[in-house]
């Protein structure tokens, strides 16, 4: 039968669906089969899907350590006919990587043939190599007969495998994992063994052990390739946050040959380089002449061990090429860690405590589990055992009832009768053999009966007390550092000269950092810059070029992130202490040799971050953005506490516009945009709704029609609630007003007047929210810089000129001002010793004669 619709005759067995929602379930479902069951790891086990089925099929195999080898075709064909029914290659390679002793930490299978090397040579097809599993492995299968853990039908449901392994060994941390899902990844470092077995020692110990603690336990990932790692901050950021980025160095030393040829000897290299590929790449630089000094490179690589030969130049300085070697080739290279594992079936970022705290809970479930069935396993022998010995103690009847019976039937339910036996007892006694009935047999049983009702107390003993488990698990684990610890392999560079990296050994001292018109950037100890009364000439602040002026300068501690926005639109990622330092006068160094900056944009905004680190705080922050044409967006921190290198896109703007101004909010601040024609609305940022990483934002001021290049100015988040808004003209005059003076409106207005624009006064250039205990910084066009406190400028009406805050040249104009907290170890020069400053009467507006400023 069918149907019409809209004309057209449609089988009745055919649904019709709206396609946009299948493709987006499809996708989803799609997404999610890759998350749970193929990229990522189990936090239990640290296997995936595949790792699983390949060591299950390999036990079930018999294909133990101290078994014969068996061809690995034989091994993919069993894998792949039970379990996983993919591709073959799929079963190879992973049991090819679990067998190479430079991809795995603690190899799982012992392989008998060509694994591949570490110069990325192919392994041997699967019919010419053998395998059989490692010892190590079988303590991650061992207990996975006694109901430990669940199993789950396989592909077609006519067999079960295990939905995780019991693990004794804590495999996720020991050998790490990698994998690309839909939508994230995960990349987890190895560890060593002996390292990890403290670590978990010391949180049974103590469940309220922090991760400090720890990481005094677990000192670093330990790579199989051995190497150095080279600086701790990233490895404490990923044991802290689940997330961060190791750098790792090759071990090399320096030798001299008898003819007295100077060498660079390499033994170790970085984890997961490719030997071969970076020699090739190495000769290639050498003969593009970006490396100099070496003369001829050789592999005297064997079976016992790596050794990479530099023979070096006459001429040439071995600490300098081996840097260079650092700086331009694989020998260093960077490990990102990024601790996703499936918690419950659910993706979790995870730092070593968590890892830590989920392999123990799977233990005591494991315990728990397996002493559960010991316990039926003793309990049923002891029934058993119970039958045989009251059968033993009536023997002669026994006997008698049974050779009076006509069948094994009727003699079952006689004894059953009779001695008020269970039915299995009853069997047993049946089964029984004759050679039992001596004397000597019957001690045995007695005996082992005996030893059962111990062992059934002790089990039901832990059973009952989590200090018991608690202790088996311990137990365990130094069984295992006992029988398969051993020492490090990567050693650990904790600082390195040139390169500090590592914020505990770095003061938070208070810095001002100052950023020109073209980019150069430089940090200047706050203290040396010192307070000059309202009217001061000021002092030069910083050496620029002709066209050059100090765009940004702001304070900051020497442990914040400065979030760097450009005006594109784009947001790139320093710390304070990344930045050169230099003198008052020093001129800084190009933010593009710190910064991967394109070359036609320019920074307009940055901003101190505490933390990227801290869940609560990127969570509970928001970055907002304005435009010079006023549109304002909202962003939650956490969109961008994920530093790259190349920045990313933090707004998008039109082609026209450009992003002005930033400010970190708590989510409930009142925001106030200013204009160059002197007007300014305030609205609560609850009018803006948080949006996505690359949203284009909203209305927030409607400017001038009259005056065609009327733009904003600046933004200011207002955070307290005494604030004074400080606005500032082009021409040096300046104000302060009360912030209640400026009404709350909607988000998109105009506005109300701020400064009275007028010739003289020039056109508003910045606003500033300020406090009685905060210095102005102002700088204009031609570099020269006055720092003055904010009480010498007086508190006047909202809609006035203002009074004259800096001497001018003529032709110079106000480039930027800001302000920054007073130290209150730190006087303020009164204005009568700056001696070539002529102070401005007090009670000067602009709504009377100014007095002009000489030298």
């Amino acid at each position: 039968m069918t149907e019409e619709t809209n004309g057209t005759e449609v089988p009745n067995n055919i649904i019709p669906i709206n396609i946009e929602d299948e493709m987006r379930g499809a996708y989803i479902d799609y997404s999610m089969s890759v998350i749970i069951s193929r990229a990522l790891p189990d936090v239990r086990d640290g296997l995936k899907p595949v790792h699983r089925r390949v060591l299950f099929g390999m036990a079930e195999l018999g294909v133990n350590y101290n078994k014969p080898y068996k061809k690995s075709a034989r091994i993919v064909g069993e894998v792949l006919g039970k379990y996983h029914p993919h591709g073959d290659s799929s079963v190879y390679d992973t049991m090819v990587r679990m067998a190479q002793d430079w991809s795995l930490r603690y190899p799982l299978v012992d392989g008998q043939g060509n694994f591949g090397s570490v110069d990325g040579d192919s392994p041997a097809a699967m019919r010419y190599t053998e395998a059989r599993l490692k010892r190590i492995a079988e303590e991650i299968l061992n207990d996975i007969y006694k109901e430990t853990v669940d199993f789950q039908p396989n592909f077609d449901d006519s067999l079960e495998e295990p939905s995780v392994m019991p693990a004794k060994l804590p495999n996720l941390l020991l050998n790490g994992s990698s994998g690309i899902a839909v939508g994230m990844a995960t990349n987890m470092a190895p560890h060593n063994l002996s390292e990890v077995v403290d670590g978990i020692v010391a949180y049974l110990d103590n469940q309220d052990v922090d991760v400090e603690e720890l990481m005094e336990i677990i000192q670093a990932p330990d790579f199989p390739t051995g190497g150095t790692i080279y600086g701790m901050t990233g490895v404490r950021s990923a044991f802290r946050t689940g997330r961060g980025r190791v750098i790792m160095r090759a071990n090399a030393t320096f030798e001299t040959t008898k003819s007295g040829k100077e060498q660079i000897i390499v033994t170790e290299i970085p984890y997961m380089v490719n030997k071969a590929m970076m020699l090739e790449k190495t000769a290639a630089l050498i003969n593009e002449k970006r490396l100099e000094g070496i003369s001829a490179i050789r592999d005297e690589s064997d079976r016992d061990g790596m050794r990479v030969v530099y023979d070096l130049k006459k001429d040439a300085i071995p600490n300098v090429v081996l840097n260079n070697l650092y700086k331009y080739t694989a020998l260093q290279s960077s490990f990102g860690i990024n601790n996703v594992a499936l918690v419950k079936g659910r993706p979790m970022m995870l730092n070593l405590k968590d890892m830590i705290r989920h392999y123990v809970d799977h233990r005591f479930e494991v315990i728990t589990r397996r002493t559960q069935y010991e316990l039926r396993e003793a309990e049923k022998r002891a029934h058993i055992l119970l039958g045989l010995l009251i059968a033993l103690d009536h023997i002669d009847e026994v006997i008698k009832l049974i050779r009076g019976a006509k069948d094994p039937d009727a003699a079952k339910a006689g004894l059953i009768s009779r001695f008020e036996l269970s039915e299995v007892q009853a069997k047993a006694i049946l089964d029984m053999r004759l050679q039992r009935l001596t004397g000597l047999e019957r001690d045995k049983i007695q005996g082992e009966y005996d030893e059962l009702m111990r062992e059934i107390a002790d089990y039901k003993d832990i059973l009952a007390r989590e200090e018991r488990k608690r202790q088996i698990i311990k137990d365990e684990l130094i069984d295992l550092k006992a029988r398969y610890g051993d020492p490090r392999r990567t050693k650990i560079e904790m600082f390195a000269d040139g390169d500090i990296d590592d914020l505990d050994l770095i003061p938070d001292d208070e810095m001002l950092i100052t950023i020109s018109h073209e980019g150069y950037v430089k940090r200047t100890p706050l203290t040396e810059y010192r307070s000059q009364g309202r009217g001061g000439v000021g002092s030069r602040g910083v050496a620029t070029k002709d066209a050059d002026f100090t765009e940004h300068l702001f304070p900051a501690t020497m442990h914040n992130y400065l979030l760097i926005f450009t005006q594109k639109g784009r947001l790139y990622w320093l710390r304070v202490h990344q930045i050169p330092e230099g003198s008052k006068v020093s001129k800084g160094r190009p933010i593009q040799n710190l910064i991967n900056i394109e070359s036609d944009d320019k920074v307009r905004a940055v901003i101190n971050v505490k933390t990227l680190e801290d869940a609560d705080y990127i969570n509970n922050n928001f970055i907002v953005m304005c435009t010079e044409q006023g549109t304002i967006k909202k962003t939650m921190l956490e969109a961008f506490s994920r530093p790259r290198q190349n920045g990313i896109i933090a707004i998008s703007i039109d082609e026209e516009d450009r992003l002005l101004d930033v400010a970190l909010t708590s989510g409930n601040n009142d925001l106030v945009i200013a204009s160059s024609s002197g007007r300014a609305v305030r609205f609560n940022e609850n009018r803006v709704r948080p949006m996505g990483r690359t949203a284009a934002g909203v209305r927030g001021i409607t400017l001038s029609e009259d005056d065609k290049d009327d733009k904003v100015i600046g933004m200011v988040c207002i955070s307290r609630e005494d604030a004074q808004l400080l606005v500032v003209s082009e021409k040096g005059y300046g104000k302060r007003s009360d912030v209640e003076e400026y009404r709350v409106t909607n988000r998109g207005a105009k506005g109300v007047g701020t400064l009275k624009v007028t010739e003289k006064v020039g056109k508003l250039v910045g606003i500033l929210e300020v406090g009685d205990n905060d210095d102005l910084m102002i700088i204009n066009k031609s570099g020269i810089i006055i720092r003055m406190p904010v009480e010498e400028v007086r508190v006047i009406g909202r809609n006035t000129q203002g009074v004259k805050l800096i001497r001018l040249n003529e032709g110079d104009e106000i480039s930027s001002v800001t302000k920054i907290e007073r130290d209150d170890e730190e006087g303020s020069l009164p204005a009568s010793e700056v001696a070539t400053a002529a102070g401005a009467a007090d009670g000067e507006t602009g709504d009377e004669p100014t007095s002009e400023l000489t030298a």
